[in-house]
């Protein structure tokens, strides 16, 4: 009997199946698969190990948490020299954990990936934090919990994260009678949540670059990852759409419609359909 080779869209979907024991470093690595096939994800799960190795000879056995705190920030920002890409944020590359490991330039998020990764592996209990704007890194410590910036490494004091935190609350109308406490943005991040943010950061960054085509394969995996998510479906919809792929187009958009029905763009995806069904030319942007 032959085998078929599994793709890099099956491996990911079986590295997200279930909740319990999700390997969100591996899976991560696995979205630069879309652009670069031939990426051996456990090598570069090698390369991050050996940079762990590094810093765990250095560590005393007895090492108290703030000691491996802070050998762990003197080592990765200043040693290692990662650090948020300032000169070109929107390049797609800032999403792909190998290319941050190469380069050292990343975004919020791929940042703190490598970050929580090499903090477990020297025994400290770091988590993601999806902060409105800006993907932090927060530390339970013996003295309270310590929030980090990852793009820079500064540790964010109470009075900061209230500064960051206001424009969102006034966008949002959450000031006033209607301020919730800034514990609630602090929450963990699911090792889901955290792939979802990873993958919309760069559906967004090739929506909006007029990619249809890489748009379309980041849009297979959130729908993989979040198969209940339906503006997802939506979004795979209007991906296939632009690419003249009709059928799948119109499968998306009504699935998206059966679920949503009320939905506030429910009256233009049905004009949509009934344009793709009837041979109108895509719309390309």
């Amino acid at each position: 009997m032959q085998f078929r080779p599994i793709t890099p869209l099956e491996y990911f979907a079986s590295l997200v199946a279930e909740d319990d024991g999700l390997a969100l470093t591996e899976a991560a690595i696995t979205v630069a698969q879309d652009e670069h096939p031939s990426l051996d994800p456990q090598a570069v799960l090698s390369d991050i190990d050996q940079l762990a190795e590094r810093l765990k000879r250095r560590l005393p056995a007895d090492a108290m948490p703030l000691q491996r705190l802070r050998l762990l920030n003197h080592y990765f920002f200043n040693e290692l020299g990662f650090a948020g890409n300032v000169n070109d944020y929107y390049d797609p590359g800032n999403s792909y954990l190998h290319q941050v490991l190469s380069t050292r330039r990343g975004i919020p998020i791929t940042l703190a990936l490598l970050y929580i990764e090499l903090a477990g592996q020297v025994g400290l209990a770091a988590r993601g934090v999806s902060f409105p704007g800006h993907f932090l890194v927060k530390l339970r410590m013996p003295q309270g919990e310590v929030v980090i910036d990852p793009f820079n490494g500064h540790s964010l004091s109470r009075e900061e994260l209230d500064e960051r935190l206001l424009p969102y609350r006034r966008q949002q109308g959450l000031v006033d009678d209607f301020e919730v406490p800034l514990g609630l943005f602090l929450q963990s991040a699911s090792a889901r949540d955290v792939l979802a943010r990873l993958l919309r950061n760069l559906k967004e960054i090739h929506r909006a670059a007029g990619d249809p085509g890489r748009w379309l394969a980041v849009q297979q995996r959130l729908v993989v990852l979040l198969p209940q998510a339906w503006e997802e479906r939506r979004d795979r919809g209007l991906a296939y759409a632009e690419l003249g792929q009709r059928l799948m187009a119109v499968d998306d958009l009504a699935a998206y419609l059966e679920h949503r029905p009320g939905a506030a763009d429910a009256a233009e995806l049905l004009q949509r359909i009934d344009e793709l069904r009837h041979g109108s030319p895509p719309r390309l942007h």
